[in-house]
């Protein structure tokens, strides 16, 4: 008897995570835009590695893990529609890994009416991918930048938005190609090098206005060149932070990841940027967060947190 899932079951498995993620689609207004969150799948990652040093007593009371101490983590992706034409933050993890790496890292992202969740949720808009005009990586890591390319049927792997113009720190890109034995689990080459072949890589340096209203953020510790996005309109502003506090369980400062590469200098950058968080009155946009997509914070004067009000 076959050990492998069927299409039929991996189907199942996929309606059933995206249970226990809906809605997959969020929308609010930020002043004169309009943005959306968009749930580009499910992933399930080691609970000790999500939380670094944190101990699994106190972790476990924020996210349950499973039997294989996994914990349930979303891809959330940010679409703004911008007067250049939809922009897209982040991407997810697309649909070129085999069924080994899916259930290593516990991905679910496969498409009910396209390819994957996330050119569901796009169509459920009214968009295809040859709609988008730019996509922004807060950096390459397989699951935010994997999307970023589309393996056709006959093989060959091309950017999954054609027309779009993709925007990454140029420090992150030469990070991404000059991997170590550290580093390669997460890079892969297939996610970028097409869109060079292409000429469609835009590259920036720092801190930076990327178009009207979208700036940059470097917010390095994760990976060094790991950037966020504020974006503005009408004096309110929201920052995609990315993996800078991957869900809302990451917002107290000491609990940081086991991935981040310079863990000490994620600790600085969260000092700084939730600082700037709660002075300033962003709405904050969790990425693998499985249910909360956005939120304003507060700091007690001991640790930051959720806004209730």
């Amino acid at each position: 008897m076959s050990t492998h899932a069927t299409d039929s079951e991996r189907q199942r498995g996929a309606a059933a995570t995206l249970d226990r993620l809906v809605p997959s689609v969020e929308t609010r207004e930020l002043g004169a835009l309009r943005i959306h969150a968009l749930q580009a799948g499910g992933q399930k990652l080691d609970g000790g590695a999500m939380f670094g040093v944190v101990p699994k007593p106190l972790w476990e009371r924020k996210i349950a893990p499973d039997e294989r101490n996994r914990i349930q983590l979303g891809m959330r992706c940010l679409l703004i529609e911008h007067a250049i034409g939809p922009v897209l933050i982040d991407t997810g993890v697309g649909n070129k890994e085999n069924e080994k790496f899916c259930d290593i890292y516990g991905i679910e992202n496969t498409g009910r009416v396209g390819q994957t969740w996330l050119e569901d949720e796009l169509a459920s808009l009214e968009l295809v991918p040859e709609d988008i005009a730019m996509v922004i990586s807060s950096h390459l890591h397989f699951d935010h930048a994997g999307g970023n390319t589309t393996r056709g049927t006959d093989g060959v792997i091309r950017p999954t938005f054609p027309n779009a113009r993709y925007v990454v720190q140029s420090g992150e890109l030469d990070y991404a190609r000059h991997t170590n034995e550290r580093t390669a689990a997460s890079y892969f080459s297939r996610n970028f090098e097409p869109l060079a072949a292409t000429g469609q890589l835009e590259l920036i340096d720092g801190d930076r206005e990327i178009i009207a209203g979208i700036h940059s953020v470097l917010t390095p510790g994760h990976t060094p060149y790991h950037q966020g996005l504020l974006i503005e309109s009408k004096s309110e502003l929201a920052f995609y932070i990315a993996d800078l506090a991957p869900t809302a369980a990451h917002l107290p400062l000491p609990w940081i990841m086991g991935y981040d590469v310079e863990p000490l200098v994620t600790l600085e950058t969260k000092r700084r940027i939730l600082h700037r968080a709660v002075e300033d009155a962003w709405l904050v946009i969790f990425e693998h967060d499985a249910k909360t997509a956005w939120s304003r914070l507060a700091y007690d004067g001991k640790a930051y947190g959720l806004a209730t009000a």
